[in-house]
């Protein structure tokens, strides 16, 4: 066996055999452009804010990537942005109260469905009204532009006009994928966090919703309090390794998650290999595992050491 063989058997050998259990979720996508790309991705962040679980936000949203002017709807620079909840008229009321707030008022900005510029047909009942919502705020002034089947809605505002699209489309998205990893240290896991973060961002399709893709502060389903949803993962840490059932392996000191939304399953997996392909080589890394509730969250799951299935859609 080579040096190189070798490596590679060491490295699945931090992979726990286990899944990542995820749930179905509406998804949709826009694309935010304005007028340079400070200006659109200042909107796109804004859109996203309180936005990492919707265990405590209306949505669950993240900036999929950067957009230059010759892949945006109206060649200017732009970001494009997914967002996720569980039903389509959730999703409607965030998206909407989200581009309202942060969209609409931020300077020279415009808001287009991001699955109907990408050639994706949705049917009219899978679709929400985005500007068939905010065009209100234009007091009677607003204008209806139709392009063949599409119609966009021009809300006059102190610098121009706000041009969005009336609908929107949903699609079946996945909320949940995920990795949890361990490691010897705290700055050794955060690096290897931010490895695997950073690769994930390659993938199209997907969003990490937490802050820089990383989670520290995984949680369980339930709490001592009857009032919480959701409380800390208690088993992952460290600093009640002695006072409970923990999941630490000796040596583990750090643990961090990676959360993973995304279109389709082929998607999140595709994310979950980028990153566990990424978190594997960094040093310091001792194992990486995933969080799951033994098949009773949601119907999606994901093997690590099966991702290859998902990915070019074999399996279940």
């Amino acid at each position: 066996m080579t040096e190189t063989d070798q490596t590679a058997v060491d490295q699945l050998a931090m992979v726990d055999n286990t899944f990542a259990e995820a749930f179905p979720m509406a998804g949709a996508r826009l694309i935010i452009t304005a007028d340079d790309q400070e200006l659109a991705t200042i909107a796109a962040n804004e859109f996203c804010g309180n936005a990492s679980s919707v265990i405590g936000c209306d949505a669950e949203a993240g900036v999929e990537r950067m957009m230059t002017s010759d892949q945006t709807p109206d060649g200017r620079p732009g970001v494009s942005v997914l967002a996720f909840s569980f039903g389509k008229t959730g999703l409607a009321s965030a998206i909407a109260a989200r581009v309202g707030q942060n969209v609409l008022t931020c300077p020279t900005t415009a808001c287009y469905d991001g699955l109907r510029d990408a050639g994706i047909e949705i049917p009219k009942d899978k679709r929400i009204k985005i500007g068939g919502q905010l065009r209100f705020f234009g007091d009677g002034f607003q204008i209806a532009k139709k392009l063949d089947d599409r119609r966009f809605w021009r809300i006059p505002v102190m610098d121009g006009e706000f041009l969005c699209d009336e609908e929107f489309g949903t699609v079946k998205g996945i909320g949940g994928g995920n990795l949890i990893l361990c490691g010897a240290s705290g700055p050794a896991t955060l690096a290897a966090a931010r490895s695997a973060a950073e690769a994930i961002r390659e993938v199209p399709d997907v969003i990490m919703p937490f802050p820089a893709g990383i989670v520290r502060s995984g949680s369980k389903v339930g709490s001592k309090y009857a009032q919480l949803k959701a409380s800390t993962n208690h088993k992952f840490c460290p600093t009640l390794r002695g006072q409970v059932e923990t999941e630490l392996q000796d040596g583990e000191n750090a643990v961090y998650e990676i959360v993973i939304d995304g279109l389709s399953e082929s998607a999140v997996a595709r994310a979950m290999q980028a990153g566990l392909d990424a978190a594997i080589r960094a040093p310091g890394m001792l194992r990486v595992t995933a969080g799951n509730y033994g098949g009773e969250l949601g119907p999606h799951h994901f093997h690590l050491l099966r991702l290859e299935e998902k990915v070019t859609g074999q399996g279940a």
